[in-house]
């Protein structure tokens, strides 16, 4: 092969990689960092601990997505509460209460509500708002730590976003775009709560953490994590799975 051709390619190949975390832009990384659990669809199994001041409790969810709009989270352990579910059908959020069977949607003014008592809210668990468009955004620093390079991404919420939160920032691996911290700050710019990633394993030849950690600042015994335990890409799934009316007939 003619030596400048293999030049060429090897800088194209280069310049292209996710590994030049520098040449993606901000926007790029945020949806990056959105998809991670997506692709095309998935199903998994997670385990959630919450721990509060008077009390710790622990669950198993089941939970099905498919492209950006459509997400369903079905509760299937403890007992009591198994099959509850949440469901995200394009712009709209439905809680499930099977012991009633009672579907109850979700206003936007709740979204930031706790999810199930945790530490996560609505929105963090069916990813009703996309970073990229509920914020404006741009890459603050690169630095260094423990001979890891990293970028760190600033968010705040355009006038037109109904976000409650005053800043976001994002720290992700220069390498591999992989996130490893978001901060969440309040109205004042006060840091109220911390969403740590760990634990990253390739699954179906994409590389994701597989546990996240959040925690609020003002109550720093307090936490809930969230594991995968099992999940899987690009599975088909039929439509009629995010609909009410198979939340009625079948859970």
């Amino acid at each position: 092969m003619n030596k400048f051709i293999f030049c060429f390619l090897l800088f194209s190949f280069l310049y292209q990689s996710p590994a030049f975390g520098e040449e993606l832009s901000a926007r790029e990384i945020l949806d990056r960092i959105d998809d991670l659990w997506r692709g095309e669809s998935s199903i998994s199994i997670m385990s959630m601990h919450v721990k509060k001041e008077n009390y710790e409790r622990s669950m198993t969810m089941k939970s099905y997505s498919k492209g950006k709009d459509y997400s369903l989270i079905i509760i299937k352990k403890p007992l009591k509460e198994a099959g509850i579910a949440t469901l995200k059908y394009e712009d709209n959020i439905y809680n499930y209460l099977p012991k009633t069977n009672k579907v109850i949607k979700i206003p936007s003014s709740m979204m930031m509500g706790s999810w199930m008592g945790s530490h996560f809210t609505n929105d963090d668990l069916v990813k009703e708002s996309r970073l990229a468009d509920e914020y404006d955004f741009e890459i603050t620093r690169n630095f260094q730590q423990d001979q890891t390079d990293y970028i760190e991404i600033t968010l705040v919420p355009k006038e037109s976003s109904p976000s409650v939160w005053g800043k976001i920032t994002v720290i992700v691996r220069k390498n591999d775009l992989m996130p490893v911290t978001e901060d969440y700050y309040d109205e004042n710019m006060k840091k109220v709560r911390t969403m740590n990633f760990e634990d990253f394993q390739d699954v179906d030849g994409r590389l994701i953490p597989m546990t996240m950690k959040m925690h609020p600042v003002e109550k720093p015994d307090e936490h809930t994590i969230i594991r995968m335990e099992k999940i899987k890409f690009n599975v088909a799934l039929p439509d009629e799975l995010f609909s009410l009316r198979y939340l009625k007939s079948n859970l």
